[in-house]
């Protein structure tokens, strides 16, 4: 009880939650999940479960490459969000998309939300292993390279525990069942918790 009591007393009372937007593709948008086992909403009901005034808001869309969520960060990011996640690349792996271009689409979007003065994370990703060794080698360099350059909160692997692992994916084997989202929210949790502390201006 005393530590739930020193976690809301951290809080203002009647302070106004800060907006956080998850954006990405299926992964965040929740393919194959009821909508209370997403992983914005997962993610929500652990920031508030620490203690954590916090909106957070599904701007997955299935199917998204870097390049379709280029084309929608500047509609998708409304004026009241204060910090952002970016899950993006999957597809652009699984699709075999020369690596440069994802490098430029993702510089892009990130540029765009830091000329917002937007505190973000970067989710990184990593291709199939299938893909070769030289294509592996140039994608997986993206996600480091770009959180460095644009000083982002930085997750080096979105899905770390949980790819390739049966009981934490769907019959595709490509999606996190909800046990499965739940390890990459609890893994997340410190890394989203230093960007709400940038979004507060605590950091």
């Amino acid at each position: 009880l005393g530590a739930t009591l020193v976690l809301l007393a951290a809080v203002p009372a009647g302070a106004e939650p800060l907006r956080l937007l998850a954006f990405g593709d299926s992964l965040v948008h929740g393919y194959g999940l009821p909508a209370g086992e997403t992983f914005p909403a997962q993610l929500e009901a652990a920031l508030r479960e620490a203690g954590h005034e916090v909106r957070v808001t599904n701007a997955g869309s299935s199917g998204d490459t870097t390049e379709t969520g280029r084309s929608r960060v500047d509609w998708v990011v409304r004026p009241r969000t204060d910090a952002v996640i970016v899950v993006l690349g999957a597809n652009d792996a699984l699709r075999g998309i020369e690596p440069d271009v994802t490098r430029h689409n993702l510089n892009d979007i990130l540029a765009t939300l830091k000329d917002r003065n937007l505190p973000t994370l970067l989710a990184g990703m990593k291709a199939p292993r299938n893909m070769g060794q030289s294509y592996v080698e140039r994608f997986d360099a993206i996600y480091p390279e770009l959180a460095a350059k644009h000083g982002t909160v930085f997750d080096p692997f979105f899905l770390k525990g949980v790819a390739g692992q049966s009981r934490l994916n769907q019959d595709d084997g490509i999606h996190p069942n909800a046990e499965g989202v739940g390890v990459i929210v609890e893994r997340m949790l410190p890394k989203v918790e230093k960007l709400l502390a940038r979004a507060r201006g605590e950091e």
